[in-house]
């Protein structure tokens, strides 16, 4: 196959990504379909990771560690923020338009020959393992898509199985409590696993010690953030493993919850090798994170920052850097955008919408957006004053660019598909 090719056969297998719904969890697909493959996945060591929020951060994280130790590393993530190809990597580099085509085309073939009907994240799973057995990696550094244990990538065998945290999110598969929650997010861990758990909730954290790890590190316990300040660019740490303190370390990404992100990051490469990691290393391997759509600024003057908050716990912590750690001396803009089966009450609620001075509702750019009306009327409820209704999330960046001067601030989140339409809008604009 070519690209496009490529492309419109995954559009066609698109059936969550275009309703948000999902026939019974099961692995036999996926498993199926990668034995005709040969099993690529067990040809490679695993750091799989799981978690609410910051699965995302913590995944680079741990790339880069295992960069800076001279590993070649395969990275596969989701969703996507722009094109399909950032969601497999190899030392954080995209796969090529050539070689994502090749993999999809063969991932194509050999469903044929197992007999099966992929969906669009079996297949880009299963295209992900088999592109890393073919480039010979030395490790994979993999992302959850959905809870855990019915996950597509759950038929790895973790070497380091990682939590980041647990809130209230995709509540239509699992739920309705924390703890429900948990145990999907456990069926990651295997008998040979060490797990690093960066939820500190007792209840939640007794679920993940539990569920049959090898050895088992409890952030606040073995490891922990000790000092988080802020600092030009992001936050200087001081980081406590199970076997080291690592003072002063500089981490690019805003805000606190980051700290608590390269702690479990550090801390889950150190169970990977089972030794320290040298100070050199963690340094140079923080100072290179980067990490698009997440809390990121593309601009100043006026300020631009786009975050892929899409639940309630999200919104929290958007809401918390922005309000604490960054302080305009002019309007604060907001454009928001969500999916269907969100509360956008809830989730605006959660940003902080009515302390800001002009909200511009749009349609998040998914077959699943909520349309803008009825995320206008939301915020209209929970007291914002000046509301916008926007159909399209380009037009809403329109207007608020035209509108904000050089001492405002624009934020936009609410969906990873409106960051993945701003970011590009606005740094286009910046580069003109």
């Amino acid at each position: 196959m070519n690209y496009s090719t490529a492309l419109e056969y995954l559009d066609a297998h698109a059936v969550y990504e275009k309703t948000g719904v999902i026939d019974a969890p099961s692995l036999e697909t996926i498993e199926r379909l990668l034995s005709v493959m040969g099993d690529p996945h067990h040809t490679y060591p695993v750091i799989h990771i799981t978690g609410t929020n910051g699965k995302g951060s913590t995944s680079q994280m741990i790339t880069r560690l295992l960069m800076a130790h001279g590993l070649t590393v395969g990275t596969y993530s989701s969703p996507h923020l722009e094109r399909v190809n950032e969601r497999m990597s190899h030392n954080c580099e995209a796969i090529s338009d050539t070689e994502f085509g090749e993999q999809i085309g063969a991932v194509a073939d050999l469903a044929l020959v197992a007999g099966v009907h992929p969906s669009y994240f079996e297949i880009v799973t299963a295209a992900a393992f088999r592109w890393f057995c073919d480039i010979a990696i030395d490790v994979a550094v993999v992302e959850v898509g959905l809870l855990g244990r019915w996950d597509a990538t759950n038929v790895v065998d973790a070497q380091v199985a990682v939590i980041t945290n647990i809130a209230l999110d995709h509540m239509e598969f699992a739920g309705p409590t924390k703890a429900h929650i948990a145990r999907e997010k456990a069926g990651i861990i295997k008998p040979n696993s060490a797990v690093v758990i960066g939820e500190t909730e007792p209840d939640l954290v007794e679920i993940f010690r539990g569920a049959g790890g090898a050895v088992v590190f409890e952030r606040g316990e073995q490891f922990d953030c000790l000092e988080n300040q802020l600092a030009v660019g992001g936050r200087l740490v001081d980081l406590r493993t199970p076997t080291t303190v690592y003072s002063d370390v500089f981490v690019p990404l805003h805000g606190r919850h980051q700290g608590d992100n390269a702690a479990v990051a550090l801390t889950a490469v150190e169970a990977f090798f089972a030794s320290p990691v040298p100070e050199e290393l963690v340094i140079e391997a923080f100072q290179n994170v980067l990490m698009p759509g997440r809390f990121e600024v593309l601009n100043h003057l006026p300020l631009v920052i786009v975050d892929g908050a899409h639940n309630p716990a999200g919104a929290d912590t958007c809401a918390h850097v922005f309000f604490e750690d960054f302080h305009p001396e002019g309007r604060r803009i907001l454009i928001v955008g969500c999916l269907r089966g969100r509360d956008p009450v809830e989730l605006l609620g959660a940003l902080r919408a009515e302390e800001y001075d002009v909200v511009f509702c749009s349609t998040a750019p998914s077959p699943r957006g909520l349309p803008a009306a009825e995320l206008a009327g939301a915020a209209r409820q929970i007291g914002c004053d000046d509301v916008h209704e926007v159909g399209s999330v380009t037009a809403a960046c329109q207007r608020a660019l035209d509108m904000a001067g050089v001492d405002d601030a624009i934020v936009a989140t609410g969906s990873i598909y409106v960051v993945g339409e701003v970011r590009p809008y606005m740094l286009a604009r910046r580069m003109a």
